[in-house]
């Protein structure tokens, strides 16, 4: 069963539906996270505590340092089919879930797709089953672009898009998706998803990570010939789109793609990371087929594809529907991620 109903509904106005867009129905509802401790987590723990929201985190274990004021930490332990979320759900009206099992580009695990299914999968349907008998009434999953495919070619995805996913990351991902629409159908639960491309910012890991750092010690890059677009979303923006999610009555039973709006290409990106960090840009052109050659031959070549290929994302829907608009910029985004970057590594 998808996730996605197509409900009768009147056009949220300006506001995005009753009161501020972005905020919380009751001001003192209390909403669990999953994976809050995550590069996506940390960022929605302090949005929803800053909107009004009661945060509960839950965490594979508590770090040694506890020093959040603003919200209760639950240790849930590994995440799969016997996680006990009881404790954690317990008083919650809202679930943000984004633990997971991430891309991993250095697979080691002999059965990939039974290790992201046990995760991904088993782990989102025992949630949403603790969920339910503890009263939740809203249900919003991190799913991730990969769900509709790896590859744009002049036409940006949509929520319409037939899922293709084509790596074992992107197939528990819709499959997760699909028993939570039934768990939530059966059990009385709105489900609301969303799917991002790459998410950047301040914690940011990754390829992104390794590019921002190439820009930063002025590495010289082959590729000035590139002439890709692709979809990014700063994470402050996707935890406004996640909040947005919770409070608006039309979200439930939705599927929204969501991004900066501002697709660019790799060199673009290049020459965008070197004005945040206020370093030269050092691109020359060498042929793509050669690169992907290159890349291939190094054991390269999703990488490279990655960087090469164009992967666009229209978010109309959730403009329309939601009235969500991202409130940080391509560039102000990348300027943050730059002054995390040199305080962190003192550049």
């Amino acid at each position: 069963m998808h996730a996605e109903r197509e409900t009768a509904r009147q056009p949220p106005e300006a506001s995005g539906g009753r009161g501020t867009p972005g905020l919380p129905l009751t001001r003192a509802a209390e909403v669990l996270v999953t994976g809050a401790s995550g590069f996506i987590g940390a960022a929605l723990c302090r949005a929803l505590s800053d909107a009004g929201y009661q945060v509960r985190r839950a965490l594979r274990s508590l770090p040694a340092s506890e020093a959040d004021l603003h919200s209760r930490a639950f240790v849930v332990g590994d995440i799969g089919s016997h996680t006990n979320w009881a404790a954690a759900l317990a008083g919650a009206r809202y679930v943000v879930h984004l633990a997971a099992r991430t891309h991993v580009m250095r697979e080691t695990a002999a059965d990939a797709l039974a290790e992201y299914r046990r995760i991904n999968v088993e782990g989102s349907r025992r949630l949403i089953e603790h969920a339910v008998a503890a009263g939740v009434q809203r249900f919003v999953f991190m799913s991730s672009i990969k769900v509709n495919g790896e590859a744009t070619f002049g036409c940006p995805y949509t929520e319409a898009d037939a899922p293709a996913p084509k790596d074992a990351y992107g197939i528990s991902k819709w499959e997760a998706e699909q028993a939570l629409a039934q768990a939530g159908d059966a059990g009385g639960i709105e489900i609301v998803i969303l799917r991002p491309p790459l998410v950047y910012g301040p914690g940011v890991k990754g390829n992104f990570l390794r590019l921002l750092s190439m820009v930063a010690r002025r590495l010289p890059l082959p590729f000035a010939a590139l002439e890709n677009r692709r979809s990014l979303i700063y994470v402050d923006n996707l935890a406004a789109a996640a909040i947005a999610s919770l409070a608006a009555p039309y979200a439930r039973w939705r599927t929204y793609l969501v991004s900066d709006g501002e697709d660019i290409s790799t060199p673009g990106l290049v020459r965008a990371l070197a004005l945040a960090l206020d370093a030269r840009p050092r691109l020359f052109a060498c042929p793509p087929s050669v690169l992907r050659t290159v890349a291939t031959l190094a054991g390269k070549a999703e990488e490279f594809e990655r960087l090469a290929g164009s992967l666009q994302v229209d978010t109309s829907r959730i403009a329309n529907e939601l009235g969500w608009r991202p409130h940080c910029t391509l560039a102000e985004g990348l300027a943050e991620t730059a002054r995390w970057y040199r305080c962190l590594f003192k550049r």
